[in-house]
């Protein structure tokens, strides 16, 4: 892509009504537009990053068993009565009447409506387990959206369900999701802490949130800062490796604010591995048994003519929060650097253009052309803007690398430069091999 060609409604300052880093870059930097209170459009640069977000997301959902399906956004409200909540879930929950005064809502979840779908179409245990999941868009009336899309009313969520036949393999489903989430957030240059949370509105006896660590973090936790040296790649999708995972993560003390007991964190954690800091949640998941699947009559037959209700967990990832979210992470110093695997591009070419000498410009379309030869995503600035201010402004883009051709590029070497270390002298070949080597670790 071409600079000159993008959709980019950069804005020189931080817009007033942005109180965090996130908003304020997103806006800045046209990756977003409010649309209305808490809701947003999602303009080109915004949306790719998003999009790999999304497709990261898919893989380590895929990568586990699950099997992506699709629900739609609006829902009856019959089945949310059949399980009880329709008149419990407040406020939040958008309800609507139909042409036909059909009591309709725009769903805030979707246990109610995979449940729904599970009993019309699954009949024998032999057909369990299930493991089912959509990434779709969610409405919940907020009364105060703030803080951009970190707390919005329309928002794109990945939702996952599993149905087992007992507890026992429940727990081993949510193991799987458990640690799918975990190289979810890795992929992403994130470490999130699996922490003990509440059900809330959801329900059910088991639940941990997935929390990453940020100054401006609505949570506030509580944890032994030796979780964080735990390498996960020692665990598999074996049950018994994921047991151990689960439980050399229970090891130590981590909590948010709901949970917090100083008398348990005193006791627990030593002076010196205590960490009180804040965190953004980006994931949730709960283990709730039968409580959707009972009202909801969701049975299987076993073997003898038996009928059992099955079990149930329900997994989320806010992956359009995701984006604010590894904002607040990374950003520093007014300069932001995307992690390789969600980066808009993963290089930009940024040549020093005088309106006498467009020989910077050739070389950049060369450069550009072999790097697309090798499926290297690439942005070519081929404005007439002064270099300096280029670099300023791809600095506050965040892409990740830059080929700067300016007066260091000399025949076949060019400056490469990765944000916020030294710039190397390299040639074309050389930066495609480092390029490919980095995508591949993702």
């Amino acid at each position: 892509m071409y600079l000159s060609k993008l959709f980019l409604p950069i804005l020189k300052e931080n817009p007033a009504e942005a109180k965090i880093k996130s908003h304020q870059l997103m806006l800045r930097v046209g990756m977003i537009k409010q649309s209305s209170s808490g809701i947003y459009s999602w303009l080109p640069l915004g949306l790719r990053i998003m999009k790999k977000i999304e497709n990261i997301v898919r893989e380590e959902q895929n990568n586990i068993g699950a099997q992506e399906l699709l629900m739609p956004t609006i829902q009856s409200a019959d089945i949310w009565k059949e399980s009880g909540r329709y008149d419990d879930y407040g406020e939040e929950m958008l309800r609507i009447k139909d042409r036909q005064n059909r009591e309709m809502l725009y769903g805030p979840t979707n246990e109610e409506l995979i449940t729904e779908i599970f009993r019309a179409s699954i009949k024998s245990y032999k057909s369990l387990p299930q493991s089912l999941y959509h990434i779709q868009w969610k409405f919940r009336d907020e009364l105060r959206p703030r803080f951009g899309v970190m707390r919005c009313r329309e928002f794109l969520m990945k939702d996952a369900y599993t149905f087992d036949l007992s507890d026992e393999d429940a727990v081993k489903s949510y193991n799987k999701m458990y640690f799918a989430y975990l190289k979810t957030f890795k992929r992403m240059g994130l470490t999130a802490i699996p922490m003990a949370a509440d059900t809330g509105p959801i329900g059910g006896n088991l639940s941990h949130e997935f929390v990453i660590l940020a100054e401006t973090g609505e949570s506030k936790i509580y944890a032994d800062k030796r979780i964080f040296e735990i390498d996960t790649r020692n665990f598999n999708l074996d049950d018994s490796s994921l047991e151990k995972m689960r439980n050399e993560f229970e090891t130590y003390y981590a909590v948010t604010d709901d949970k917090f007991n100083k008398e348990d964190f005193d006791k627990k954690v030593l002076q010196e591995n205590r960490l009180i800091t804040k965190g953004i949640e980006v994931g949730h998941i709960f283990y709730f048994g039968d409580k959707y699947s009972k009202p909801l009559n969701a049975s299987v037959d076993l073997q003898g003519g038996k009928k059992i209700s099955v079990k149930m967990g329900s997994y989320g990832i806010g992956v359009s929060r995701l984006v604010a979210a590894i904002i607040e992470a990374k950003f520093n110093n007014n300069i932001m650097k995307w992690p390789l695997s969600v980066s808009p591009y993963e290089v930009a070419i940024i040549p020093m253009i005088s309106k006498n000498d467009n020989s910077n410009l050739i070389k950049s379309q060369k450069i550009y052309k072999e790097l697309i030869k090798h499926n290297i995503d690439v942005l070519l600035d081929d404005t007439d803007e002064n270099i300096s201010a280029k670099i300023k402004k791809f600095n506050l883009i965040g892409i990740p690398y830059q080929i700067i051709i300016g007066q260091k590029s000399e025949g076949n070497i060019f400056e490469f430069k990765e944000i916020d270390k030294e710039s190397q002298n390299l040639s074309i070949d050389k930066v495609v091999q480092k390029l490919t080597k980095e995508k591949s670790l993702i």
